[in-house]
């Protein structure tokens, strides 16, 4: 059984796709040897297949899935399929594959939730609460009942697919985290960002409508000001899980 991971991140600023792959990196505790990265907005996901990886964690995007399908650039496109198709894929193997943040409003599309714009968050640390089932689950259940983790985000799961399992909402968003099956997951804050990486993203997407980019100064005070240590775990317990 192989040993490798592949991080897919599907950004199509250059300035954060480097920095979005080291945090991964540096969450899941992984050498560069062991995780591969598969840029979708640049080269097709083509024939991929889960298993030749011991899992697949999915970064996020200033895409939504929510945009109209004409108003979509041909690379969105292209995205949202390949994605989609990765999606069916592990579904029908029940393969470990994690998608974060841009990548579950995909999953839940494929699996007929329905996605919306009301539980938008703007860039902020925000409290989390794992449900009953949440904190039975061999990978949330590692961390507290309730952490801080760091969202932004324009869109939201708004009704949670019929096969999918609830673990963890926030105040503002009410589907935070689900599972599907056993090992296909799918979280709406970003698990891999320590609050230094998060302020240097905002510095990127300050004209992107997560905040109004004259706040940039105080939106960046407070992201550095927060204490978020509980989310990175996440990355580390899915490597664990699935063999590595």
């Amino acid at each position: 059984m192989t040993s490798r991971f592949l991080f897919i991140s599907a950004r199509p600023e250059v300035e954060a796709v480097g920095p979005e792959y080291e945090s991964v990196r540096r969450a899941t505790g992984l050498d560069a040897g062991r995780l591969d990265h598969h840029r979708l907005d640049v080269e097709p996901l083509r024939e991929l297949v889960p298993q030749q990886f011991a899992g697949v964690i999915v970064g996020g995007s200033p895409y939504n899935v929510t945009t109209p399908h004409e108003h979509k650039h041909p690379v969105q496109r292209r995205v949202e399929d390949d994605l989609a198709r990765l999606a069916e894929r592990a579904l029908a193997t029940d393969h470990p594959v994690l998608f974060t943040c841009y990548g579950i409003g995909v999953l839940t599309r494929v699996l007929g939730g329905d996605v919306g714009t009301l539980y938008g968050e703007e860039a902020a640390a925000v409290e989390m609460t794992l449900t009953d089932e949440g904190r039975a689950d061999p990978l949330l259940g590692v961390l507290p009942a309730r952490f801080d983790a760091l969202v932004g985000h324009k869109e939201a799961t708004s009704r949670l697919p019929a096969d999918a399992v609830h673990l963890a909402r926030s105040a503002g968003c009410p589907v935070q985290v689900y599972r599907v099956g056993r090992h296909v997951y799918a979280t709406q804050f970003h698990p891999e960002v320590s609050t230094a990486d998060f302020v240097a993203r905002a510095e990127v997407y300050r004209h992107h409508g997560y905040f109004p980019a004259r706040e940039l100064r105080a939106v960046s005070e407070r992201l550095a000001a927060a204490s978020v240590t509980e989310p990175q775990r996440m990355l580390r317990r899915f490597v664990e899980l699935a063999g590595g």
